[in-house]
């Protein structure tokens, strides 16, 4: 098959991209035909045929061009004049979307439905139903649904986009504007990484009904199943080090369990919050082999975000190297994490409730032992690229017949 790949950044730079490009890699090396389109970038690590890609937009830049950008990231006709001609040339039988706000906007999609071509479009986070993109309060630290079938007024009132109410009201416009237009009715399959997102979606727009289908996401598995870990007693965080991952209530889960040692992967506007706490360690950024030998030899890897995870990468890695997982009861975090069987499920999201979640999986070292046997077990559950594609190829082929 012919696959145009879009996502507004085309270089390893966030999850989405991770998941465009590794996805990609396999289908090509399957035999497949893969191009992509999105924005200019000299990182750009992939790219299409004849060189058509939208503008770069540097949203911290002081150049003159930044006053036409409250425009462009609301309709794009860049983007959907350029995306055709790519179209054109490469001709592909399905078009594939990830991340397209802001850079790219979703006036490609009317530019890609012109052509007629089948449209699928993995949606990573909340964007099409909520301004922010996470269902998040970021004032109040606490999850918010009020944009869902209420009115986006409370985005601008809450300054939900980077604390700014200039950005706020251009989210809010451009949300409106596609919930008015039913730009997304043109949209033929959503590959949703949860259920909870899926129904999400089905709760806030009636023609979601139908165009839904809950894959959960796929990882290397040889890389994090290829090798035995050393069992250490320590319990690891991996992430962003920011109030909505929850590291206000590790920290105080960490003080009120001065027996236990906590090592935390990751870096963020927050860190100070950890900082000055004896039984916690902030080992920094960490990837590759490093950041896979911290999480496979850990006791246990804690997850407590406060916001409504999609589908955590590192709750699957975790499972895959037999490690079992704490995290909380809502979002997709609570569809990975099978309560008592391969983790524990923390009902209250303070600091006690995952101190005393911890600590019942710690100190029980039957129940703990079982929990560790469930997670190698489950890594057979667990998605590889392979199975994710064959999958995604089946869902291809169904809309590139119709």
């Amino acid at each position: 098959m012919k696959i145009l790949m879009v996502n507004k950044f085309l270089y390893p730079r966030g999850g989405s991209e991770s998941y465009m490009l590794y996805l990609a890699d396999y289908l090509k090396k399957s035999g497949h035909e893969v191009e992509f389109f999105g924005m200019y970038d000299e990182k750009n690590t992939v790219g299409n045929s004849i060189g058509q890609y939208t503008s770069n937009m540097d949203f911290h830049s002081k150049g003159i061009a930044r006053f036409v950008y409250p425009f462009k990231i609301i309709y794009s006709f860049e983007a959907k004049k350029k995306i055709m001609k790519v179209i054109d040339d490469f001709r592909p039988d399905i078009v594939h979307m990830n991340n397209i706000n802001f850079q790219l906007t979703p006036s490609i999609i009317y530019g890609i439905k012109k052509k007629g071509i089948p449209l699928v479009q993995t949606v990573h986070d909340y964007q099409m139903i909520c301004p922010n993109h996470l269902l998040y309060n970021f004032d109040k630290n606490t999850p918010c649904e009020k944009c869902i079938g209420g009115s986006h007024i409370n985005c601008i009132k809450n300054k939900c986009i980077h604390s700014s109410t200039v950005k706020s009201i251009l989210g809010v416009i451009e949300a409106k504007l596609y919930s008015l237009l039913k730009t997304y009715k043109k949209v033929d399959l959503f590959i949703c990484p949860s259920t909870f997102l899926e129904n999400k979606l089905l709760s806030a727009k009636s023609y979601y009904k139908g165009k839904t289908l809950t894959i959960h996401n796929f990882i290397n598995k040889a890389q994090f199943s290829s090798k035995d870990y050393k069992e250490e007693d320590y319990i690891v965080f991996v992430g962003r080090l920011s109030k909505e991952k929850g590291i206000e209530n590790i920290a105080r889960a960490a003080k009120l369990l001065p027996e236990y040692k906590f090592i935390i992967a990751g870096s963020g506007p927050d860190e100070d919050i950890l900082k000055g706490i004896p039984n916690l360690k902030l080992a920094g950024f960490l990837s590759g082999s490093e950041l896979t030998t911290l999480m496979g030899n850990a006791k246990l890897l804690l997850l407590p975000s406060v916001c409504y995870e999609n589908c955590p990468l590192s709750i699957l890695e975790a499972h895959a190297m037999g490690v079992p997982v704490v995290t909380m009861n809502y979002g997709g975090m609570a569809e990975l994490v099978n309560d008592g069987v391969t983790g524990a499920l923390v009902k209250t999201a303070t600091g006690e409730g995952i101190a005393e979640a911890l600590k019942e999986v710690m100190e029980n070292e039957d129940y703990y032992n079982s929990l560790k046997e469930n997670c190698k077990r489950e890594k057979d559950n667990i998605l590889s690229v392979e199975s994710y594609a064959d999958i995604l190829l089946k869902e291809y082929e169904k809309l590139a017949a119709r």
